[in-house]
């Protein structure tokens, strides 16, 4: 029926319930002593404020508030969280029904970053005005988010889990990265998800003559030294990543550590709130045991397993663990018949793998390809090995392997940024693009725009490069660096590192220092026992706990990226990693002088030119011209690619694409922001025009001046055409520049008699004193 229809107490009957709902939760107590204020909690000095809906933490030298129970109360957890005037809004959903079980047990769990540009008061760059598709900025954050919290989820979890986080304000000040880790964090520690400890994220500074700043502002990080983003619990790391300034091993642990201080009182903080406000967990997990399949593997195939593992290549290793999971498939049907499926058999033979391999390593000190606990692949470069690239490198280290290319090119080669927290037309100079084709590692698929993986790789070796890069002032060309895995076997990333220095140098770019990357691995047994590997392999990254990847020079670090499989690991394990992957990177550096110890000293000859020169600040409109006509002939005439005025009109970049090109045109732009000098000298100047009365000339480009006839030689001429001749070239002296019309007027007499023995004397008074 229609609501027309209805009667007052049948309406009444509807409307009943919704009050109740709405008054019960109007009427929920807002504070520890239950007032209200506009229905949210009172802001008190305390430095922990926790009631059914809001959470305030003081870090640092700010505030983090996450509220629940208003926005979204139909995901099963939801939060909104604020720093300052920065607002993330998290949602943790998931699917009722468990997912099949795969082979390499993988977890569904998906995390979407989405940065809204009205939260910054702006609209979207394109056509449409639509937050689109995720820009690279978006993934990356998205994968930071991912990292931490997916070896958290209790093992068994099979249903499919999925984070959402917006920015709807951004206030500038105030980073999004570690607020969004915490707000999915807290959304998840709400939910039923089974996450098993609370976890939490902050970003770690280092500012001169202050040192180490927890939580800093966007401006300080403007002047920072170190870029660090570090999850985890109460007790342990989970995730690091970050930037630096050539840090020491010890300033870095010393940046983990304070981090590391302050997410263990976050987390006491929001376990504390979350067990008072969240739901209660679902305990319907999917943990089989299977004892009696793991034991009958293990019993039968363990030699045969390890014999597999410790095949000396990837592609004999591969094809040797197939061989024994074929066997162990054959013998389990035989001997179970259809009482385990496939998928169940494929994921405890991985399992199994993982314990043969830590075996071999913590009692053999035994890895698959034979190497020590320390050792570091054979390695082999190669520069220059692409003849019309401006710079090329192959780079290979053991099964890994990639081709850098350098590209030089002007300003508009750079890449735009378009994020709610960059400037109007912001670009960067400097940008490295990873490539990962299905075909290093032998197989086919998809091939397109960059994936998650790819993106991450790559901004990760770009960075890890970013400090050796020359400053603008010194070396003013865009540079891009392209790295193409032709081989995978571990710690790729870290090869398109190596390889993308060297084709640095070999482009001729005077960088600051050779860089060099490598991968760490962890293998940790529940006791606490453990031993990190150096320059692991793509197997040994899969069935071990970690995988820490570390870039720098021999004086320090620039880049680290660190996940792990497991509920997180010390500042012990972590320093150990370190040294070891100090000792790597000196090795790979002393293997990658072999190849090139310094920057060619000259660019290649396909590269573009690129000069700056300096010109007075009123001069820039009269090179411009009227529509831009006089800068626009220039480049024409020249050759050139482009002309730009630049630095509010006090510099000009010209852009060729060879050296006589650049050269020519700066010529003529110095021709024309040059200032006359009466008594100058102006050598080889062109004859443009004849007349009855003198010539003529140009004495530097769009400057002419007349040399009368009574100023071309030292005797009298009869007629001009006696003496020069269109096209020809005279060395003038600039005589008179007159106020009212800037004509100007040269001789070449002056010249001739300078040059003779009796220049002084013959010289008139005005002008010997000018010269």
């Amino acid at each position: 029926r229609l609501w027309t229809n209805l009667s007052i107490d049948e309406a009444a009957g509807f409307a009943w319930p919704m009050l109740r709902v709405r008054s019960g939760l109007a009427s929920r107590p807002r504070g520890r002593s239950g007032r209200q204020r506009g229905g949210g909690c009172i802001r008190t000095r305390a430095r922990v404020q926790e009631d059914e809906e809001c959470l305030e933490l003081h870090v640092g030298g700010g505030t983090l508030r996450f509220e629940t129970g208003e926005v979204g109360r139909q995901a099963n957890g939801a939060v909104m969280a604020t720093s300052g005037e920065t607002v993330v809004y998290t949602t943790a959903c998931f699917e009722d029904s468990d997912i099949e079980p795969s082979a390499d047990a993988f977890l569904p769990f998906q995390v979407n970053y989405t940065e809204r540009f009205s939260a910054a008061g702006r609209t979207s760059g394109g056509f449409v005005k639509r937050d689109g598709r995720p820009r690279d900025s978006e993934v990356l954050t998205s994968r930071l988010i991912d990292r931490p919290l997916r070896p958290m989820f209790e093992k068994g979890w099979a249903k499919d889990t999925q984070v959402l986080a917006w920015v709807l304000s951004y206030d500038g000040v105030n980073s999004t990265e570690p607020l969004a880790i915490t707000a999915a964090a807290v959304a998840l520690a709400l939910s039923e998800a089974p996450l098993k400890k609370p976890v939490a994220a902050v970003r770690v500074g280092c500012l001169p003559e202050v040192g180490m700043v927890l939580n800093p502002s966007i401006q300080q990080m403007e002047d920072s030294q170190l870029d660090l983003v570090i999850a985890g619990t109460e007790d342990a790391v989970l995730m690091i990543e970050g930037y630096a300034d050539f840090f020491t091993e010890e300033q870095l642990l010393e940046a983990i550590s304070m981090g590391q201080n302050a997410i263990s009182m976050m987390c006491r903080d929001i376990d504390r709130w979350v067990s008072n406000v969240g739901k209660a967990k679902r305990k319907d997990i999917q943990q089989p045991k299977h004892e009696e399949l793991e034991s009958f593997i293990m019993h039968n195939y363990a030699a045969k397993i390890r014999s597999a593992l410790i095949s000396p290549g990837k592609l004999e290793r591969q094809e040797a663990i197939a061989t024994a999971k074929e066997a162990v498939l054959q013998s389990v049907e035989e001997h179970f018949g259809s009482k385990y499926d496939s998928n169940v058999v494929s994921m405890i033979f991985k399992r199994l793998q993982s314990q043969v391999m830590r075996k071999c390593v913590l009692e053999e000190g035994l890895r698959s390809d034979g190497r020590g606990i320390k050792d570091v692949r054979s390695i082999s470069a190669r520069a220059g090995m692409l003849p019309r690239t401006h710079g090329s490198a192959l780079f290979t280290r053991g099964e890994t392997q990639a081709i850098a290319v350098a590209t030089l090119g002007c300003e508009k080669s750079a890449q735009r940024v378009d994020t709610i927290a960059s400037e109007e037309n912001e670009s960067r100079r400097f940008y490295l693009q990873y490539f990962f084709p299905p075909s290093s590692v032998g197989e086919t698929g998809r091939v397109g725009g960059p994936g998650r993986r790819e993106l991450g790789h790559g901004m990760l070796a770009e960075r890890s490069l970013l400090p050796i890069i020359p400053d603008e002032d010194v070396f003013p060309y865009t540079i891009r660096v392209e790295s193409t895995i032709t081989e995978s076997n571990g710690s790729s990333s870290m090869a398109s590192v190596c390889g993308g220095c060297l084709a640095l140098m070999d482009a001729g770019i005077p960088v600051k220092d050779m860089v060099a990357g490598v991968a760490m691995g962890l293998i940790l047994e529940p006791n606490g026992e453990f031993v990190v590997l150096t320059d692991i392999l793509g197997s040994e990254d899969a069935l071990g706990d970690m995988d820490f990847k570390v870039a720098g020079n021999e004086e320090g670090v620039t880049a680290f990226q660190m996940d792990i499989k497991v509920e997180g690991i010390t500042t012990d394990i972590m320093k150990v990693a370190l040294q070891q992957a100090k000792e790597g990177r000196l090795h790979i550096l002393k293997e990658m002088k072999r190849c090139l110890e310094q920057p060619r000293v000259s660019l290649s000859q396909y590269a573009p030119r690129i000069e700056v020169i300096s010109i007075p600040k009123n001069k820039s409109m009269e090179l411009i011209g009227p529509a831009g006509r006089t800068i626009k002939s220039i480049t024409e005439k020249c050759g050139c690619d482009s002309i730009m005025v630049m630095d509010g009109g006090n510099k000009v970049q010209i852009n060729g694409p060879d050296e006589s090109s650049v050269a020519s045109a700066i010529e003529m732009i110095e021709g024309i922001v040059a200032e006359p000098e009466v008594g100058k000298i102006y050598r080889q100047c062109p004859v443009k025009t004849i007349t009855p009365f003198g010539c003529f000339v140009t004495i530097f480009p769009g400057k002419d001046a007349l040399c009368h006839i009574s100023e071309l030689a030292l005797e009298r001429v009869a007629s001009v055409e006696e003496v020069v001749s269109e096209g020809d070239f005279l060395d003038v002296m600039l005589l008179e520049v007159r106020e009212k019309d800037k004509k100007m007027s040269v001789s070449r007499k002056a010249v001739l008699l300078l040059e003779s023995d009796s220049a002084e004397e013959k010289l008139p008074e005005d002008v010997a004193a000018s010269s």
